[in-house]
């Protein structure tokens, strides 16, 4: 091969970030070529939209599939740069002058043709020494790729926390004013229980936000230990094959996995055991905090005098009606909270009211099975009828019970948010106030406010509305 068709080859098989071989390739749309983790690192540093690192342009993907015809190329490029090295005169095998081209696995030396059949190697397990450069270095970019996917998965449990922690102390600032309110017309009766709810509410919001900051911060430990890894494990890939080959395990398997995950060394031996010791590492559990439902000495009764029988329509089954899968999938607060379980066929009971609210005070109480899927709530009169999703509806405000990956959780609409509470278990109040406008939601079991929203909110006819079943 001519000098100058040996240069645009080698140009070819480089990454143009790191300038060595490339390592798990990746053609991004503009057409330029990097190191996956060369892209990984670029894109995490730049905390931008994804661009490519040489001209700048936007990517549409952030994840590519790796460009098999670029990795062939280079592991061409690598076995003829390994053939060349090991047929160099200072390379070859003193005793018997031939080039190395056999891999001993037992003790990691590279032998000739004469020396693996010797009575020391015969024994041993050996392979080319071009074939062991590239399965050894496939196993690193195995061992990379895991790594990185525990980093992007972290990262999406930080970016979902971080919001979560700000979002319950608005949450647990609400309930003391729900509390507060609540309190109101029963001065000074039940100041000293009134006095003792804040109190709770103040202790336990403190509590899980503590709780929540703690999983953080474990999170960006494991984070910035995970990428120290991948860094040093991008950094072993890029080593020429031989060099790659010759790492002597001068520490047995029980001293490096009692090595400190934090500490930081040159030796690429330990890395093997360290890559597999962070991939198997137990990422922090999420947490969901949650309020504990506290009795309000009379509330029960106050309620009861408003007390008022609904009648709901005659059991309908829509195909529309999909209000539960709605949620399942929801974004909430930009990704902040994200619901994915997979989709199931609906098989839900929705009702509305026959009877059309529009002034006074009305509350009623439904019974909710332990399904942990139902809706409970009002519609507006025009969206009574109205195809299209429920949970978009400006008018229409419910408190929802959806099963989730980790057990059922409450989710009230307009807007869509989710619930920090105790479930209910047997029957729901729901509480309609014309007179200031407000709606609230109780659990009746445990004689407690769920959710009360703000007043001044309800001016239009509204129905009531209930829905519930088990997805087939």
């Amino acid at each position: 091969m001519d000098s100058d068709l040996a240069q645009a080859f080698h140009k070819e098989v480089t990454c143009l970030f790191c300038l060595h071989y490339l390592t798990d390739p990746v053609t991004l749309d503009c057409g330029h070529s990097f190191c996956r983790p060369c892209v990984c690192l670029f894109w995490e540093a730049a905390e931008v939209p994804a661009t490519c690192p040489l001209c700048g342009q936007p990517s549409q993907l952030t994840h590519y599939n790796t460009n098999f015809l670029l990795k062939n190329l280079v592991s061409t490029a690598r076995k003829a740069s390994v053939r060349q090295f090991l047929s160099s005169e200072d390379q070859k095998c003193g005793p018997h002058k031939e080039a190395k081209q056999v891999f001993c696995e037992e003790d990691r030396s590279l032998l000739c043709r004469h020396c693996s059949q010797s009575q020391e190697h015969k024994a041993h397990r050996h392979c080319s020494t071009e074939g062991a450069a590239e399965e050894y270095r496939e196993k690193l970019s195995k061992q990379m790729r895991s790594v990185w996917q525990k980093i992007e998965d972290i990262e999406r449990n930080l970016a979902k926390d971080g919001r979560i922690s700000i979002y319950w102390m608005m949450y647990v600032t609400h309930h003391k004013d729900m509390t507060r309110a609540v309190y109101r017309p029963l001065h000074p009766i039940l100041l000293e229980e009134e006095h003792q709810h804040l109190e709770l509410l103040k202790e336990e919001g403190q509590k899980g936000f503590a709780q929540l900051e703690k999983i953080r911060c474990q999170n960006l430990d494991r984070k910035r230990h995970l990428r120290m890894v991948y860094r040093e494990l991008r950094k072993m890939c890029q080593k020429p094959d031989v060099e790659l080959l010759l790492w002597k395990e001068h520490e047995s398997s029980s001293a490096l996995c009692a090595r400190s995950p934090g500490h930081q060394s040159d030796d690429f031996h330990l890395l093997p055991c360290r890559s597999e010791q962070a991939i198997q590492g137990h990422i922090p559990r999420r947490l969901r905090p949650e309020l504990r439902a506290r009795p309000v000495t009379g509330l029960m009764d106050r309620l009861n005098h408003f007390r008022v029988e609904i009648s709901f329509d005659n059991a309908i089954t829509n195909h529309h009606i999909r209000l539960l899968e709605e949620v399942r999938s929801v974004k909430f607060l930009q990704d902040s909270v994200s619901v994915c379980l997979a989709p199931a066929t609906s098989n839900y009971i929705a009702r509305w009211g026959t009877q059309c609210l529009a002034s006074g005070k009305h509350y009623w109480e439904v019974e909710v099975d332990d399904s942990g899927d139902w809706a409970v709530g009002l519609c507006g009169e025009t969206q009574a009828r109205a195809a299209g999703p429920l949970t978009d509806a400006k008018d229409t405000f419910l408190l929802l019970c959806v099963r989730e990956e980790d057990g059922p959780r409450l989710w009230t609409t307009g807007p869509m948010r989710p619930q920090y509470t105790e479930r209910p278990l047997g029957s729901v109040g729901v509480f309609l106030d014309f007179d200031s406008g407000s709606l609230s939601f109780v659990d009746v079991g445990k004689r407690s406010f769920i959710w009360k929203y703000p007043g001044d909110f309800f001016h239009f006819p509204v129905r009531p509305f209930f829905c519930t079943g088990r997805p087939r």
